[in-house]
């Protein structure tokens, strides 16, 4: 591989962790139409098969991000203290986010710390 395809693998596979977070441009819809989801899945699907590390690190994102729907999903269900909660599972969420981000960026594969495999 060129230098040049290695930065723009880097650059597509940051995107597909950074892109989760287009959740929060579509509050309070971001869990109901699942931008958090949707990012991911198109970065992943427009360059994973152009890049094997795309690939890899598209399907880390959408596994975590389904999972974070999912659990953001039953803390609506979540009497009392649904806020704080909700406020917990975003930060979790960003953090983790951003630190995939970095790592991808620096062309390092990423492995979120809740190993929920759904797409292999």
């Amino acid at each position: 591989m060129t230098d040049d395809t290695l930065k723009q693998a880097r650059k597509w596979a940051a995107l597909c962790h950074l892109s989760a977070l287009l959740m929060f441009i579509t509050v309070p819809l971001g869990i109901v139409v699942g931008g958090n989801v949707l990012g991911p899945l198109f970065v992943w699907l427009g360059k994973g098969r152009d890049f094997p590390f795309v690939d890899d690190q598209g399907k880390e994102s959408l596994n975590f991000q389904i999972l974070m729907t999912l659990v953001g999903i039953a803390l609506f269900l979540v009497p009392f203290i649904r806020l704080p909660l909700q406020i917990v599972w975003a930060l979790f969420n960003v953090a983790f986010v951003f630190a995939a981000s970095v790592k991808a960026s620096n062309g390092e594969s990423y492995r979120y710390p809740i190993p929920v495999r759904l797409m292999r």
